[in-house]
């Protein structure tokens, strides 16, 4: 690492422009401990540092204060860690001005750098100053994160944009409570092209449809080849791609890996569950995947169900000529509840099922106790749809002593009271505004 280069990396910096940062609804805050961002690649953590960067300085922050470092830069890419504390005091040598006010450090991609984290540990510790991480979600994993900054760091998951985001990349500003004709059709437009292609920041903003396949299908090589055959140096790539397409077709579904594995050793496939089981939980650690568990008053055997099993983005869908919208309705809604419990560190998520086989899609509890019972249909128009949703709901709002429920569908709106139970029926994109 030469530091005449760094020092030029540095100045640069002072004069770069965040005037085109279009702002996320998620917001980092201040404070003592360490904000570290973990999300999947190309979700947007980079400029989710950028636009607080510029909160910062609308707030009166001067840029002399803060320092943005990309270890992926190639000014930087070669650094060791015991570096990094020259690169901060050649900042505050520059800017000797700034010295005895507090410091704003971004750091991006640290993991290439071998043991960043001790440097960044000590830098937490002695130095005045606020500090920001994110890390491609290939090596910088939330194990990893918590092991290593011991308790100091505290980490925000970022999904692809929620549809208000969305609409906020659109340049969609009207008020979705006052919406006339004309302006509520380009809202459900709007909404079709989510459900259609996602929330990825970079497809949002491409005009051309195939352009847009094209860059989740990128997206989707890059989990595969590098979130998981490079970090985990997995030799068998054509067991890990067939369960990355499997587990993605079989989104909003439960799954069994017991299946699974007796399905391929008839084939035969030569693989141990074991294999199944850390290749799905791979899955889940590059964030292409998340599991959702059947509720069980019991922890124990709630932690033996079939998970559920829904995608980071719709978007993929659209890989596999995936035309069941109501598959894309009910994982756009997961989406959106994970949002709601980053907010809410006593809110859980599960589904319900009866014995009957009756089903409840996400139940969410607080603290254990059952608060809210939602299901997601794309339509109630079919009568035995509608019987089939309802009486589900109505059975689990008995079953854990719940007098509301909700029904989040595509376009229809309505509030029923059967046996003194009320049921709302929302369409998705008022529910996903309020």
């Amino acid at each position: 690492m030469e530091m005449e280069k760094v020092k030029q990396y540095l100045l640069d910096f002072q004069k770069r422009s965040f005037s085109d940062v279009l702002a996320r609804g998620l917001k980092l805050p201040d404070g003592k401990k360490i904000q570290s961002v973990l999300g999947a690649r190309r979700v947007g953590k980079t400029y989710l540092l950028f636009s607080k960067i510029k909160q910062l300085e609308s707030g009166g922050v001067k840029r002399e204060q803060i320092l943005y470092l990309n270890f992926e830069n190639p000014v930087l890419s070669n650094a060791l860690n015991s570096q990094i504390r020259d690169i901060v005091q050649a900042h505050l040598s520059l800017f000797a001005k700034q010295t005895d006010k507090r410091l704003y450090l971004f750091i991006d991609e640290p993991q290439v750098i071998e043991k960043w984290e001790m440097a960044v540990r000590s830098l937490h510790d002695e130095f005045d100053c606020s500090i920001f991480i994110t890390g491609s979600s290939s090596k910088l994993l939330s194990k990893e994160i918590a092991t290593s900054l011991r308790g100091r760091s505290i980490t925000t998951l970022l999904l692809p944009l929620s549809f208000q985001e969305f609409l906020v990349f659109r340049g969609f500003g009207q008020d979705a409570t006052r919406l006339d004709t004309s302006s509520k059709a380009q809202l459900e437009n709007l909404l079709d092209e989510y459900i259609q292609y996602g929330g990825y920041p970079e497809v949002i903003l491409e005009a051309n449809k195939e352009t847009k396949l094209r860059i989740l299908k990128d997206y989707y090589d890059m989990t595969i080849f590098k979130d998981l055959v490079d970090r985990y140096a997995i030799k068998n790539t054509i067991l890990i791609k067939w369960l990355a397409n499997y587990v993605a077709s079989t989104s909003t579904k439960g799954i069994s890996l017991n299946k699974i594995y007796n399905t391929l050793k008839s084939e035969g496939h030569k693989l141990s569950k074991d294999t199944l089981y850390e290749y799905l939980s791979m899955l889940q650690d590059c964030f292409f995947v998340f599991t959702v568990r059947r509720f069980d008053p019991s922890l124990k055997n709630e932690g033996s169900t079939t998970p559920k099993i829904y995608l980071d983005d719709v978007g993929f869908l659209s890989l596999f000529s995936e035309s069941d919208l109501g598959k894309r309705l009910e994982n756009i809604v997961f989406l959106q509840l994970v949002r709601q419990k980053a907010k809410d560190p006593l809110m859980d998520l599960h589904y319900w099922k009866k014995v009957d086989g009756s089903e409840v899609d996400f139940l969410i509890t607080r603290g254990r106790k059952p608060v809210a019972a939602i299901q997601a249909a794309w339509s109630l128009a079919d009568l035995a749809t509608r019987g089939r949703e309802t009486d589900a709901l109505l059975s689990c709002m008995d079953a854990l002593g719940l007098n509301e429920g909700l029904i989040v569908t595509r376009h229809e709106e309505a509030e029923k009271k059967i046996n003194g139970k009320k049921i709302q029926i929302v369409p998705l994109w008022k529910w996903l505004l309020q």
